[in-house]
């Protein structure tokens, strides 16, 4: 990573047909450090910023990092068409230049990759986890990838007689993208893969956290589109509220497909209005994974994983969110996780080894944790709140990374912290009724695929016939893992995407470009070829 620090504060208006569009309103980005020394005064600054009560060149520098225009409807409106115009041309390009422009955006993520990641921790990630959202990025783009993305897009068959048979997938449209406003970069590098079917994409960049996605969709995927000859409208951001661009979006003839991530309630409503509206929701919502620990488990690995659960203070979807753990291990394997946890310290977004963040929900945390306790969990370390130096307070930012034991898997259910995705640092790690194994197997089994969402499920077990079982018994989820980093993107498996409450009724592991492209059959033979069912 060699990129030279940017000094000076990025502005950007809508992007929209490869222009540059400026506006009346600006949402000023401020540094995390700023923020974190004095969160009160940042706050007032910002809104007098954005208000236009403080002229931008009286900021100290430093302070100010980026602005981004906020678009008006008519804007808006027209993104959508021509984005509409540029999904005609670019649709038709050969197979061949659409995914490479995934090549194209790796050598830009190399590159830039010093930029990349501070603007992931000026959205507060911490450094651990900003670097670890990269890695993931170039796992989207690998060779490997790109092979299995070609293939599947389009494949073809030669008869004997030397008929031609397709099977390809076509670009569904113009596809509008919501990102989350807690990983608004990455989710929209991910949304923004949807180009390489032939779509047009659309992305709104969060108003509570605008600079990144703007950033990526200008800096990263604009100019990998422009290198394979792509037209300028294949790509469009933003800035705005949600309310009325999801409005826009459903209400338009101009759009086919709607990529929204988000909570699981929001999102099922919105997928009943697209399915109203005639458009194909694709959803990226929230996720509840369990970590399933066998007796013969490498537990020093295991232990590693289960932490993961702790990373950006457990405000990520695809983290372990409970652990189902064989009795005969789970002591030890408690002792390894508490020992883990308790190393972990709060900082600075970009300070090294730092992957805790600022938590905001402190009431439903401890809501939580005490509907856990009165179902008879124990907390075995943490549950308390902490300042950035690691003082216990009650009214510190962080929550100390917290595990609690929950013995009985039969009730565990009962437990809003395993029934339910709780987006903070607490793992409940679930010990079963002791019995034989091959009950305790079976029972553990049906817990893992009976769980009401799907995004990523992962074994630690040495037995192959246990992991056989697992795999051909674990259907729920996009993705599952064995002896494996949970976390970890994996290339060229997908690296999200679900079932149940995690994708919505038409969930699935999510490559944006099959998921935002349907499969259509091609036959097609020499003049004079005769009518009939031969």
């Amino acid at each position: 990573m060699t990129t030279a620090q940017h000094t000076k504060p990025y502005t950007y208006g809508s992007y929209v047909g490869g222009a540059d569009i400026g506006g009346d309103t600006w949402v000023h980005v401020l540094s995390s450090r700023a923020i974190f020394e004095d969160s009160f005064a940042s706050l007032r600054l910002k809104r007098d910023l954005d208000r236009g009560a403080v002229a931008l060149a009286s900021v100290p520098p430093g302070v100010v990092v980026g602005r981004v225009a906020v678009a008006d409807e008519t804007t808006a409106a027209r993104a959508l068409t021509v984005a509409a115009e540029a999904a005609v041309l670019w649709r038709a390009a050969p197979v061949a230049d659409r995914v490479e422009f995934l090549a194209r955006a790796r050598e830009l993520l190399l590159d830039k990759a010093d930029a990349i990641v501070r603007m992931l921790t000026l959205e507060g990630h911490p450094l651990e986890l900003a670097r670890w959202e990269f890695r993931g990025f170039l796992e989207m783009c690998e060779q490997s990838t790109r092979e299995f993305v070609r293939g599947q897009l389009c494949t073809e068959y030669r008869t004997a007689d030397d008929r031609v048979r397709l099977i390809r997938r076509c670009a569904d449209g113009v596809v509008c993208v919501n990102p989350p406003a807690n990983a608004p970069m990455s989710s929209a590098l991910l949304a923004a893969t949807a180009v390489v079917a032939g779509n047009a994409v659309v992305v709104r960049a969060p108003r509570a956290a605008p600079l990144g996605v703007t950033y990526a969709l200008r800096e990263i995927v604009a100019p990998a589109l422009a290198a394979v000859g792509a037209p300028p409208g294949a790509i469009g951001s933003l800035c705005g509220d949600p309310e009325w661009l999801l409005r826009m979006w459903l209400d338009s003839p101009r759009v086919d497909d709607i990529m929204y991530f988000g909570g699981v309630e929001s999102g099922r409503e919105l997928e009943r209005r697209c399915v109203a509206a005639g458009k194909k929701p694709i959803l990226e919502l929230a996720g509840n994974d369990i970590v399933l620990i066998w007796r013969d488990a490498d537990l020093t690995a295991a232990a590693r994983a289960v932490t993961e659960s702790f990373f950006g203070s457990g405000q990520l979807c695809m983290i372990p969110n409970q652990v189902v753990v064989h009795p005969a291990v789970a002591d030890e394997l408690l002792a390894r996780v508490v020992e883990l946890a308790e190393q972990l310290r709060p900082g600075y977004p970009d300070d090294e080894g730092v992957v805790l963040s600022p938590v905001l929900r402190h009431d439903r945390f401890h809501a939580v944790l005490a509907d856990a306790v009165a179902h008879g969990a124990t907390v075995v370390t943490g549950g308390s709140n902490m300042h950035l130096d690691g003082s216990a307070d009650s009214a510190g930012f962080f929550l100390r990374p917290t595990v609690v034991r929950v013995d009985g898997l039969a009730a565990a259910r009962e437990l809003v912290a395993v029934r339910e995705e709780t987006f903070f640092p607490l793992v409940p790690v679930i010990v079963p009724e002791a019995e034989d194994d091959e009950r305790l197997l079976e029972a553990c089994l049906r817990f893992v695929d009976g769980n009401r969402y799907g995004l990523r499920n992962s074994l630690w077990a040495r037995d192959a016939q246990v992991i056989d079982r697992y795999v051909a018994s674990v259907t729920n989820g996009g993705l599952i893992k064995v002896n494996e980093s949970h976390i970890a993107f994996t290339a060229p498996l997908p690296s999200h995407g679900g079932t149940g409450l995690t994708g919505g009724v038409f969930g699935e592991a999510n490559y944006p470009m099959l998921r935002a492209s349907h499969l259509q059959g091609v036959a097609i033979s020499a003049a004079g070829q005769p009518y009939g069912y031969r």
